[in-house]
């Protein structure tokens, strides 16, 4: 199971996320700021207070996505190459 390492919250309500797998990604939270607890998060301060525990994402209030959602719901982003 994929493990988050690294999280970090963007103003656009996304998370860069780092996988144990070694996999980069970004979530797009936005669809889950209209659902249940997650509401919440619609406030930025506490959007950008995002960290890592127990291998995800978690927020103060006891709020976390499961890791396998945050995997299977974010999109690779392509790591730059530096060739100079």
């Amino acid at each position: 199971m994929e493990s988050v390492i690294r999280v970090v919250p963007r103003d656009d309500f996304s998370l860069e996320l780092w996988f144990s797998t070694g996999d980069h990604r970004r979530f797009d939270a936005r669809p889950y700021l209209e659902r249940g607890v997650f509401t919440r998060l619609k406030d930025p301060a506490l959007f950008k207070q995002a960290h890592v525990a127990l291998d995800t994402v978690c927020w103060p209030g006891d709020l976390d996505i499961a890791p396998e959602t945050l995997f299977d719901k974010s999109t690779p982003i392509a790591e730059v190459q530096n060739t100079a």
